[in-house]
This record gives C-alpha cells, sequence and structure tokens, in this order.
C-alpha cells in the first residue's frame, strides 16, 4: 500500500480508537469492581452494549486471555463463547504485549465471515495486578460512516504481470488484429467520444480488438464495442454531444496526443508491444499493459513526456 492509503486508513483507526476509549474504560472500571463474579460481569457487559451502540459483542477474558463470561450481543448471552481460548487470535497481540487500549487491523470474522475489527481495554485490580481484559467485537460495516473517501495519489506505478507471460516473451510475436488495421479511424472515433460525447473513461484493447466507454451521463455502467463498431465513425450517433468539462485534468486538445502515443507503442517492437491503454480524463491517469503482461499507471503530463527510447529500454537511466 502507499503511504498515502496507510495514512487514510491510520486517521479511521485513530478517530475510532478515541470514540472508544472512554467508554470501554469505564465499562471496565465497573467490571473490575465485581471481579471475577460471572453474573455480575455479564449484566454489566449487557448494559454496556447501551453505551457502545456499534458494537456486535462485548466480553470478559482472564489474564491468559480465556473467556470468562458469555459474549453478550444484541440478542442476549452467548453461552457457547464461554471457556474460549483467544491468547492466539491476532486481536490481542497488542494487548498481551502490554498495550493499555488496543484497537486490531481488520480481519474477516470467524463466524460471519465479515471484515471485522476488535478493541481490547486491559484490566488491572487495585495494587496494578493484571485481572483481564475486554473485548469489544465490531463488524465494519456497522460502524458509523466517518471516513472519507480515499484519494488514489497521481504518481507512476509499475505493477508486474504473469510471470508465466514474462518467461516466454521472447518466444511470442505481435500478430496483427483487426484494430491495428484500422487504427487511425479507431482513434480518431475514440477522440471524438471523449472530447465530444462525454465519454470520460476508455481502455482500448488492442490484441483482442475492444473498448470500454465509461460515460458522464451514465457512469455506473460501461458499454463495450468491437471493431466492427469502433471502425465506424457512425458510432458517434450513438453518444450524445457533451461539452468537454471544464474539470476533467487532461485538456482536450491532449486526448488525441494520448491515443497516438498508444498507436506508436502498439507499433515500436514486434515482441515488447502495448496490449491495451485506458486514459481517464478526470483524474488525468494513464493505463498501459504489455506484452510482458507488466502494466504502468502514469500522469498524462509523465505520459507524453516518454519517448520510444524509454519504453524499450535503449534511454539511458531507464
Amino acid at each position: 500500500m502507499k503511504s498515502t492509503l496507510q495514512e487514510s486508513i491510520a486517521r479511521q483507526r485513530n478517530i475510532l480508537k478515541g470514540w472508544l476509549s472512554a467508554s470501554l474504560t469505564h465499562i471496565a472500571e465497573d467490571c473490575k469492581q465485581v471481579w471475577p463474579q460471572r453474573e455480575a460481569l455479564e449484566a454489566r457487559l449487557m448494559v454496556g452494549l447501551a453505551e457502545l451502540p456499534y458494537c456486535k459483542y462485548l466480553y470478559l477474558l482472564d489474564a491468559k486471555a480465556h473467556q470468562i463470561t458469555a459474549s453478550a450481543s444484541r440478542t442476549g448471552l452467548m453461552e457457547v463463547h464461554y471457556g474460549r481460548d483467544r491468547s492466539r487470535r491476532p486481536y490481542m497481540a497488542e494487548a498481551l504485549a502490554g498495550s493499555h487500549l488496543s484497537l486490531s487491523d481488520a480481519y474477516i470474522s470467524q463466524n460471519a465471515r465479515r471484515p471485522s475489527l476488535t478493541a481490547v481495554q486491559v484490566i488491572h485490580g487495585d495494587k496494578g495486578e493484571l485481572l483481564g481484559y475486554l473485548g469489544a467485537d465490531f463488524d465494519l460495516r456497522e460502524l458509523p460512516a466517518t471516513q472519507a473517501l480515499y484519494q488514489q495519489p497521481g504518481q507512476w506505478m509499475q505493477l508486474k504481470g504473469d510471470p508465466a507471460i514474462r518467461a516466454g516473451l521472447f518466444h511470442q510475436e505481435r500478430t496483427v488484429s483487426p484494430m491495428d488495421q484500422q487504427i487511425d479511424t479507431v482513434l480518431q472515433v475514440i477522440n471524438e467520444l471523449i472530447t465530444i460525447h462525454g465519454v470520460f473513461h476508455a481502455k482500448l484493447h488492442f490484441s483482442s480488438s475492444r473498448a470500454t466507454l465509461w460515460q458522464m451521463s451514465d457512469p455506473y455502467r460501461f458499454r463495450m464495442h468491437g471493431i466492427e463498431e469502433l471502425g465506424n465513425p457512425d458510432l458517434c450517433l450513438a453518444y450524445p454531444r457533451v461539452d468537454y468539462p471544464a474539470d476533467a485534468d487532461i485538456p482536450a486538445e491532449a486526448v488525441i496526443k494520448i491515443l497516438k502515443c498508444f498507436r506508436d507503442l502498439r507499433f515500436m517492437d514486434e515482441t515488447i508491444y502495448l496490449r491495451s491503454g485506458l486514459l481517464n480524463i478526470f483524474n488525468g491517469m494513464i493505463g498501459l499493459t504489455f506484452s510482458c503482461d507488466g502494466s504502468h499507471y502514469m500522469p498524462w503530463q509523465e505520459f507524453l513526456d516518454k519517448n520510444l527510447d524509454f519504453w524499450t529500454g535503449k534511454q539511458s537511466g531507464s
């Protein structure tokens, strides 16, 4: 994961931890007063669910992380969890290492098989001795929606593909596809659809002679076209005319330049060549997948700054 993604997740975890801290501390203090009376502890846990409205389960563990109560749930006490050994569960690691209040990484729960979190509060006696732990389980889909949408950083990313394809790279040769034979017409049609007819995201599959398009007035559905349609300018009649968006990151005049670079990469070599290319005018990113099955994602300006020598490895320092 990129650091910005880690930071986004860390911010959300800090919000959740801060929200939980006071309630878990209060419940733990009350439990300490009646430790280890099971009936009294379970009664306090059931009341505690009202203090933690998004909590799925509350339970208490002894100093060895063995469960000494049933699990308190919205439907009542779950006896089946009594006596459960939780010492080896990943969410216990920080608590067993001495953390006063820990919040686990998200994991897939054993029962519901859904992304979940567990908070663990350490409970100490009046003399500082370890009594046990208060555990609180949360289903991610039931937590309040406090997180902001993660923003993908606009930087170059290179991803390796199938190693089997890379191993056989120099035993293959580009086969001329129907799209290759009509590539100039296809690129002009795609340019028209993007700059005049509201297509904001397009992926061209050169090897299989098809394109996948997303249009601004219907962004949740993609449309796929084969070479018979892509090679016919009549296709533009099937898409409404739309003003080029002012907030697009890629300017309209740069679209045809990007598409022509796709063409150059498609024909640059008979062994190493472009299999598919995509562009999104709003986030300004270009995507490339080559015959070696390696993929690149980069800002459009950086893409246009490269030349064929860079992609073929002839440019020094590449």
